[in-house]
């Protein structure tokens, strides 16, 4: 049941970050909010990078190496310009690439697999359950980044 559950949260994360880049484009993505906050494509790249971490969970291997994380890691700060940033088309297709494998390896989680301890000493589904949540909150941020850009809000 529980691979079930983990396996429906994904697709919908999967979907609104689809229905919230509706229109944006590469050179919006780079917008930053006021108080220097994160521009758009470092969520969305900082939620690629999280994946890794929810991909490896799950059995399988990581999309991103660490260089391709490090400037989306938590913390990090990327450039004003974005030099340091990948394409938004590009985040966006890895975003796509996680999802696939995603649907994938999930489903075969074994109630061993999701009993067992993760590193953080939680279970590999409270640890699952938790990056879900962590993905859904930065979602959410996309929407909002979007209302900055100027655009509409596209969840209704």
């Amino acid at each position: 049941m529980t691979r079930d559950i983990l396996t429906k949260l994904y697709a919908v994360n999967h979907a609104a970050v689809h229905t919230n880049l509706k229109g944006v484009t590469h050179e919006d993505s780079l917008l930053r909010p006021k108080a220097n906050g994160n521009c758009l494509n470092w969520v969305l790249g900082h939620i690629v990078a999280t994946r890794n971490q929810i991909l490896k969970l799950a059995g399988a291997k990581a999309i991103w190496s660490d260089e391709q994380v490090a400037p989306y890691a938590r913390g990090a700060k990327a450039s004003h310009d974005g030099r340091d940033l990948e394409t938004l088309g590009k985040v966006l297709a890895d975003f796509d690439e996680s999802q696939e494998i995603l649907l994938t390896v999930l489903p075969l989680l074994t109630d061993a697999d999701l009993a067992r301890t993760s590193p953080d000493d939680k279970t590999v589904a409270d640890r699952l359950f938790f990056l879900h949540f962590h993905e859904a909150y930065h979602i959410g941020q996309i929407g909002l980044l979007r209302r900055i850009i100027g655009l509409e809000g596209s969840i209704k």
